[in-house]
């Protein structure tokens, strides 16, 4: 059974998210906040496995939510799926960096948001491949500088950086096997390793790990 918890500081979308969590047989809502505050405490106290936190709450945002779960020994495996209003909010960005696994829209159909539960939880990262490309080119032009996730890449092979570019690119693992001419499991492989050598909590890290190293520019294009 998975346990989700769901942040928003909206009454009613807070009801209707745990209503349709509740109607899943392999689901089941541990709990609501109305702040970010909120969601940090319960996330501690209820151990969900996915959290649903909205970008956007009062006393603290989402974002700084985000990283105190993912950040905290205590609510390291507890997975956190951002939910906003704009598919290029300004905020989603700076939330994956936070430790998010992907977010998705707040009018994505039912049956498409429980089923990104079950991904998240599984520790796959949620992001398309159009809203990867769009994503990263969006934020990756802004002027800041940024730190990297975990360093530089020395530790990489460098079968695991076609790899890990193709990720950050949006491919799937099947389509890298396909691109690469590697099996499925070999993919698979080199992911895990991916994700062990990087310290990245799953796909989505990886992907804004892969810009921030320059592995990949905001210009490259999927391969053909």
């Amino acid at each position: 059974m998975i346990r989700v918890l769901v942040a928003d500081d909206q009454a009613l979308l807070r009801g209707s998210f745990r209503l349709l969590v509740d109607t899943a047989p392999d689901l089941t809502a541990v709990g609501e906040a109305g702040t970010g505050a909120e969601a940090v405490g319960l996330a501690r106290g209820e151990r969900p496995d996915v959290v649903l936190m909205d970008v956007r709450m009062p006393e603290m945002d989402g974002i700084e939510a985000t990283r105190r779960i993912c950040g905290s020994a205590d609510t390291a495996g507890v997975r956190v799926l951002m939910l906003t209003t704009f598919d290029l909010d300004e905020y989603v960005y700076a939330a994956l960096r936070a430790g998010a696994s992907g977010f998705l829209l707040k009018d994505t159909p039912p049956g498409e948001l429980l089923a990104a539960i079950r991904v998240v939880a599984a520790g796959e990262g949620l992001l398309a491949p159009t809203v990867t490309r769009r994503l990263i080119a969006e934020f990756a032009r802004r002027p800041e500088p940024s730190q990297p996730l975990a360093g530089d890449l020395g530790g990489v092979t460098g079968r695991e950086r076609d790899v890990l570019a193709l990720i950050a690119r949006g491919l799937s693992n099947t389509e890298i096997a396909d691109h690469l001419r590697l099996s499925l499991a070999t993919v698979k492989t080199h992911v895990g390793r991916l994700l062990s050598k990087l310290g990245a909590r799953d796909r989505a890290q990886l992907v804004i790990l892969a810009y921030e190293t320059g592995l990949v520019s905001v210009a490259s294009r999927r391969p053909r």
